[in-house]
């Protein structure tokens, strides 16, 4: 008998852990995509579901960290950061978003994804609940569930550009209520908010005493005439809300795990304090390599190119094989509705399309079945330079016309 697993903690399934389909849904996509490469070696498998860049960070960065790695100086615990890492994402608020922001009212973490996991813990009590859309990263909503808390569903619909419809949360939830979720530009629909909408979640905020958590991971990479848009950039959004920003997506970094947090002065020291029970902060020498990133946002410029030719190409690519595929807002993905047949052969869900290409096209997607089916495709396939990236595109192209896809 295993003794461990019956003492295995209920918010991981007790005696029922590892036994279940609960498998983290990427975990799920990577083995089969090793099952699919072990069985046709010979041929390559397009990458479109890899949620990171092909790039390594720039050498700038790398050269920053190779200098400070061995100082005498840097080899201390870092505890909730250093204060030159806080006033550098200040000046790049300053910068990239046109934001004030105070350092003292930054703190890092190591990553973004920690931040969002510590945060339900400065707030969740067993039977609170976080407004979380759907689909969405799936972090803030499982760490509200192992506290005891409940993740209520915001459908994102295409009808909606993809922005929650915060007026139909009912009364009975809204009353329990204390996180609301956002991401944008949104992974994985590659939608952008608005100022009209970050000012009614504001509002909304307010009428029902809750705090935004605006997940701005994928905040720098837009595609419009506007550029970036921060959520604190809205009146009244610092007293409801904090925003998490990430180094990972802007400037190639993800793992390095670099993010940090601000906003609202007493959510950021409840984090604080949570996160000082957590970790002793990330290695001073990447905090200083991730000053130099923040003092060069044209390094994102360059990643911000590349990824609107990609997705460019990449829609063209979809579209002739009868996806209603349009470029994303923002983010590097393309999220668009999945086929429902291959040929003769149907289609239950995404997952099940998402699969059938994998193994038949030899492409590799991310399914969605949460709110509709869609499949995102990532434009961070590796391509060394503007010539293979066509010829990952005619080859993508290629292997979809081929599989003579239907659609509703």
């Amino acid at each position: 008998m295993d003794v461990v697993r019956e003492i295995v903690a209920d918010r991981l399934g007790g005696t029922s852990f590892g036994t279940g389909d609960g498998t983290y849904k990427f975990e799920r996509i990577k083995r089969a995509k090793a099952e699919a490469e072990f069985a046709r070696p010979d041929v390559p498998i397009i990458d479109l579901g890899i949620g990171e860049s092909d790039e390594a960070a720039d050498p700038l960065i790398v050269e920053a960290l190779a200098a400070e790695a061995g100082r005498w100086e840097n080899r201390t615990y870092a505890d909730n950061g250093t204060a030159e890492f806080s006033e550098a994402a200040a000046r790049y608020l300053g910068r990239v978003y046109g934001v004030r922001a105070d350092a003292d009212a930054i703190v890092h973490g190591i990553g973004s994804k920690q931040i969002l996991a510590l945060l339900p813990a400065c707030f969740i009590n067993p039977g609170d609940v976080i407004l979380v859309p759907s689909p969405a990263y799936p972090v803030a909503a499982s760490w509200t569930r192992y506290l005891g808390g409940e993740a209520y569903p915001l459908p994102l619909r295409r009808e909606n550009g993809f922005l929650p419809d915060l007026s139909e949360v009912p009364p009975s939830v809204l009353s329990r209520a204390k996180l609301l979720y956002l991401n944008y530009p949104n992974n994985p629909t590659g939608a952008a908010a608005t100022t009209g909408f970050f000012s009614d979640v504001v509002s909304f905020a307010e009428r029902n005493r809750l705090l935004v958590i605006h997940d701005a991971a994928y905040g720098a990479l837009t595609y419009g005439p506007s550029g970036p848009l921060s959520f604190l950039s809205v009146p009244g959004a610092r007293e409801v809300g904090v925003e998490v920003h990430s180094l990972s997506k802007a400037f190639c970094m993800t793992g390095w795990r670099m993010g940090f947090v601000t906003g609202n002065r007493t959510a950021v020291s409840a984090y604080a304090a949570v996160k000082a029970n957590t970790d002793a902060g990330q290695f001073r020498a990447i905090q200083k390599a991730a000053i130099v990133a923040l003092s060069h946002p044209e390094i994102t410029g360059r990643s911000r190119e590349k990824y609107s030719r990609r997705l460019d190409l990449m829609t063209d690519a979809l579209r002739a094989a009868g996806f209603d595929a349009a470029k994303p807002a923002g983010s590097f993905y393309c999220y668009a509705g999945s086929p429902v047949a291959a040929g003769t052969e149907p289609f239950d869900s995404a997952e099940d399309a998402s699969l059938w290409l994998l193994k038949n096209a030899r492409v590799s997607t991310v399914p969605w079945d949460d709110a509709g089916s869609y499949l995102r495709f990532s434009a961070t396939f590796h391509a060394p330079d503007e010539k293979a990236e066509r010829a990952v595109a005619d080859s993508l192209r290629e292997r979809l016309v081929s599989a003579r896809l239907s659609f509703r």
